[in-house]
């Protein structure tokens, strides 16, 4: 189950889940579509990813409620940039990454994640592909990251989907590693081999 509750004023909240800050709880504001990675999901996640995430370079696309990057954070990742549309989201990350003392390690895009991945960022070691479900944004957002030259050799890419939808179609470089279901929610995560 989600540990997402209700915090009051129209807030919810969730709690890291491993690392340096493990146990703390963050707050987020309820803005339509906004579904942080459940517990159950991120622990399968960061399962999957550990032996990579130390002094890892990470991206969170639709960051939401910050989880997916926070949750690197709290486990070693040298740095993270969150992107998000909604200037209420990332107003949120930002408080909580100060109030985590982790502004140096971070950098928060209040934009869109089509528009940051057209500018030519990179090369990410990780990056956290959670759009919001029946928009049709994975692939164009796999493309970008794949004709940018956005993705460091052997990096790894997380897709989350909603069941029933297109999943990333991988490209020939872009292996397969693991993928499971969730409830509602289809993950798969793919390692992007050099060319």
């Amino acid at each position: 189950m989600s540990r997402v509750r209700k915090a009051g004023g129209g807030r919810s909240q969730l709690r890291i889940i491993g690392g340096e800050w493990r146990g703390r709880k963050l707050t987020f504001p309820d803005i339509e579509g906004l579904r942080p990675t459940t517990d159950r999901v991120r622990e399968t996640l960061f399962n999957w990813i550990a032996p990579q995430i130390h002094g890892a370079r990470c991206l969170d696309l639709f960051a939401g409620s910050g989880a997916l990057g926070i949750e690197a954070l709290s486990r070693g990742a040298a740095h993270c940039s969150f992107v998000d549309s909604s200037r209420k989201a990332t107003n949120q990350i930002q408080a909580h990454l100060q109030t985590l003392d982790a502004t140096d390690r971070s950098i928060v895009h209040p934009q869109s994640a089509m528009d940051f991945l057209a500018g030519r960022v990179g090369p990410w070691d990780i990056v956290f592909l959670d759009p919001p479900f029946g928009q049709g944004l994975v692939a164009p957002c796999c493309d970008l990251l794949e004709s940018h030259q956005s993705l460091a050799s052997e990096s790894l890419v997380y897709v989350e989907t909603g069941n029933g939808e297109p999943t990333a179609e991988p490209k020939d470089n872009w292996e397969l590693y693991r993928q499971k279901r969730a409830g509602s929610v289809s993950y798969q995560l793919f390692i992007v081999h050099a060319r």
